[in-house]
Parts: C-alpha cells; sequence; structure tokens
C-alpha cells in the first residue's frame, strides 16, 4: 500500500457499549487506538460522549436503536436477544478499513467487499460459550420454563455468533488463551497483542509491608471466598479490596487476620498494591489487567495457573531470578495453601525491579506499536489478496 493510500484510508471503529461504568480492558484498548488512529466511532450504546470527565466527551459517536431503549445507560445485557439485530444496523459502507473491538456482538458488524475487516477479540461472546452453564445455574430465567426458552436463546446467540466470525477478515486476540478459545468457537487462526496496560500510573516501591492483597470484583468467577478460606487456614493477613454479590458472603467467612475493605478509591488502591507483599489471585481471566498493574508496583503475584496469568506472570521456580511471582495448578484452597507457604519460603529471592521490568512489557506504548503495525500488514496483505492490480 502506497503512503498516498494510506493517507487517503478512511477508518471507523466499531464497540459493544460507551457508558461510564464500562471501564474495563475493552475500552482501555479502545481509547489507545483512537491515539494512533484517526477513526469514527461507533458503539451500540453511548452515554461518554456527555460525560463531561470522559476523554470522549463531545465526540461524535454513531449509535443504535438500543440508545433509546428504557435503562440503556445501565447496559445494555439485559436486552441481549436484540444486540445482534443492533449491531447489523450501523451503517459503515463508507469505510474502507473496519476496526471492531469485540466481547460481545461488534464483530457482527457488517462489511461490504472492498472493506477490510479488523477484529480485536477480548473474547467469544462467553455467555454463550463458555459460561453458558453458570449463566444458566445462577439466573431465575435458566430454569423451569424460561430456562427452555433462555436455552434456546443461547443456542441461536451461538449460532449468530459463530457465523458471524465469518465477517472478519483477520483477528487479533488478547492472549494466547483467547486465541484457543477463537479456535474452539469460530476455527480462525488469530494473532496475539497484548492489551495496553497503564504501567506509568503505578510506581516502583522496593519495601514491602507484611500482608497479602487481593482487589477484586466480588463475583463467582473471581474466586475470592476461596483465597478467604485458604488464608483463614494460613492466618497470614489478607486485605480484600473489591465491591459485589459476595461480600456479605466474605464478610461473614473472614477470620480476624482478613481485613474486607470493600470498594475504594483509585488512589487507596494503587498503594495499596505498592504495599502489598504478594497480589492473590484466583480467576482464569482470559488477560487479567490487575496482575500487570501489581507486577508494575514491584509487587509479585500469586495466581490461578491458567488463562492469561499464565502469560504475565512468571513463576519463580521456573524462571529463577527473571521470576515475578507463583501459580497454582488448581483452584483449590489446598492448592493455594501450598503455593503460599512455598512463596513464604522463597520470597527473598524475587526481585522488584525484575518485576517492574516484565509488566513494561505490557504498556500502552507497547500495545500501539504492535497493533498499528499489525493493522498495516492486513492492510497489505489484503490489497495484495484481493486487488492485486491496485497494490504496490
Amino acid at each position: 500500500m502506497s503512503h498516498t493510500q494510506a493517507e487517503s484510508t478512511s477508518y471507523a471503529l466499531i464497540h459493544e457499549w460507551l457508558t461510564p461504568k464500562a471501564t474495563g480492558g475493552s475500552e482501555l484498548v479502545v481509547e489507545q487506538v483512537l491515539r494512533f488512529l484517526d477513526a469514527d466511532l461507533y458503539a451500540l450504546i453511548d452515554f461518554e460522549s456527555t460525560n463531561v470527565d470522559s476523554y470522549l466527551y463531545g465526540r461524535e459517536i454513531g449509535t443504535t436503536f438500543l440508545q433509546r431503549f428504557p435503562g440503556a445507560r445501565n447496559g445494555v445485557q439485559k436486552y441481549l436477544p436484540f444486540l445482534p439485530l443492533a449491531i447489523e444496523q450501523l451503517d459503515v459502507r463508507q469505510y474502507d478499513v473496519l476496526v471492531s473491538s469485540s466481547h460481545a456482538v461488534a464483530k457482527g458488524v457488517l462489511a461490504a467487499p472492498h472493506q477490510l475487516h479488523v477484529c480485536y477479540c477480548h473474547t467469544p461472546m462467553r455467555y454463550a460459550w463458555d459460561l453458558t452453564f453458570d449463566y444458566l445455574a445462577r439466573s431465575r430465567a435458566g430454569r423451569g420454563l424460561p430456562g427452555i426458552a433462555t436455552r434456546y436463546l443461547l443456542h441461536r446467540l451461538r449460532q449468530w455468533d459463530a457465523l458471524s466470525a465469518n465477517r472478519v477478515d483477520y483477528f487479533v486476540a488478547n492472549s494466547h488463551h483467547t486465541a484457543r478459545r477463537i479456535w474452539r468457537c469460530y476455527r480462525r487462526d488469530a494473532e496475539v497483542i497484548y492489551p495496553p496496560v497503564n504501567v506509568n500510573r503505578f510506581q516502583l516501591q522496593r519495601e514491602k509491608k507484611d500482608f497479602y492483597l487481593v482487589v477484586a470484583r466480588l463475583v463467582s468467577y473471581k474466586q475470592v471466598p476461596l483465597i478467604v478460606k485458604a488464608f483463614n487456614q494460613l492466618q497470614l493477613p489478607l486485605v480484600v479490596i473489591g465491591d459485589g454479590p459476595e461480600l456479605g458472603e466474605i464478610e461473614a467467612i473472614a477470620s480476624p487476620n482478613v481485613q474486607v475493605m470493600g470498594k475504594q478509591s483509585n488512589q487507596v488502591v494503587e498503594q495499596y498494591m505498592a504495599d502489598a507483599k504478594a497480589f492473590v489471585y484466583g480467576a482464569c481471566e482470559d488477560f487479567g489487567i490487575t496482575l500487570v498493574e501489581a507486577q508494575a508496583c514491584g509487587t509479585p503475584v500469586i495466581a490461578y495457573g491458567e488463562g492469561g496469568a499464565a502469560e504475565t506472570v512468571k513463576d519463580m521456580r521456573h524462571h529463577g531470578e527473571q521470576g515475578t511471582g507463583m501459580l497454582f495448578e488448581e483452584q483449590t484452597v489446598e492448592s493455594l495453601v501450598r503455593t503460599v507457604e512455598c512463596f513464604e519460603q522463597q520470597e527473598s529471592q524475587l526481585s522488584p525491579e525484575v518485576i517492574r521490568h516484565h509488566a513494561e512489557d505490557f504498556s500502552e506504548a507497547q500495545f500501539r506499536d504492535r497493533f498499528s503495525h499489525f493493522l498495516v500488514q492486513c492492510q497489505t496483505r489484503f490489497q495484495q489478496q484481493h486487488f492485486p492490480s491496485q497494490a504496490e
């Protein structure tokens, strides 16, 4: 692709929803893509362009009919059956390149034959695939006659999700774990580019205090009660920061050595992350940004060794002086207890400087460099394959 062609290329960035409550890793990807790509932004709903505290304040953003649905500001997950239809109503025919940031339906936007579509996939639609049975077990809609209807809905969602993957020319995954899930659900290969982490928000702290730390949403798959039970048994100091439906249960089972602080400000979280002897995490995440944030403070991580953690945490038992923490093999109290006891014996071998240096591999600048480079590669390849007479 020539320099002139690159300058004249028009881009659309499509995301699921933009609300003040949506502040996860997928939103960070949107923010960083817009730092290097002059793209028009589209979403199912948008309540950020009117939010004075948002970097999107005052920006023109294309939306769908869901924008006018009751309660849309608090999220559109409750309108799940309408999401595929809604994303297909976005008219993006005027653009040369479509970039979707997708964890649900954004990749299903309709594209014309001349348009390149690159999807940064945070995860295949979890409630339609991996978490189907968890979703049915927790929801009242998963039982009785409503349960039959819900199962049929999820069945149709899986069909649409797999079909809409064919609308994507190139997939990008946020981890090798997610890339394997993309292959399992869609039978498509994916380039792995880790999501951006604002490591500069956290300062390296060499001197640590004598407590372990959990920062997480208190929902079932985060496995925080498991961590609390393990530390009840270990009788080591643990601080739990976070809010969610399991807060009451966690407070009820916590021993005196466990301090449950509930929701805290970013400033408090940053200080506790810097002070902690180790950050403890029990969930299987697609990536796990908080694990990298803890390491940006020079704080080692003890995490369940599946999913993204296996890619972002270097187990000191295998990596020696380049280690950044330890991984436990099973989501059980016994497995975590054994790993913490091992960590207590070997923690002096860890270097906060080495841990911080490892976290910098996942910085925002690294993400922008890798993703922008891959996007150029995709454009060149697409041009050569589909428009060989125009390619140089």
